[in-house]
């Protein structure tokens, strides 16, 4: 692969990573935790939040470094935890199956 090419994949990639950097804020800042509060399922969504919270800061960290790599895997980890939390029903995303993946 040629630098020229190399240089091109990096900006795709640093491209695809933004956009999905935005995407992830963006499901944060919708969803809220429905579990009730005493209920075991209520520590199962804090746990989903918590992951996808800091795997999504390390996203923004790597991204931050320039390495767009390691930022688009954390960025997709953190989505994966917000989809898993709003299939499971722990999580309100009001319906919105454009941020999330959901059951039906």
């Amino acid at each position: 692969m040629s630098a020229r090419d190399k240089g091109q994949t990096s900006e795709a990639l640093k491209a695809k990573t933004e956009k999905d950097l935005g995407i992830t804020k963006k499901a944060l800042d919708k969803l809220k935790v429905i579990a009730p509060e005493r209920s075991h399922l209520r520590k199962v969504a804090e746990d989903c939040l918590s992951m996808a919270t800091a795997y999504y800061n390390d996203a923004r960290h790597f991204y931050e470094k320039g390495d767009y790599m390691n930022a688009f895997a954390c960025v997709n980890y953190a989505h994966g935890w917000l989809d898993a939390g709003a299939r499971l029903g722990i999580f309100d995303v009001g319906g919105d199956d454009k941020l999330f993946t959901l059951a039906e």
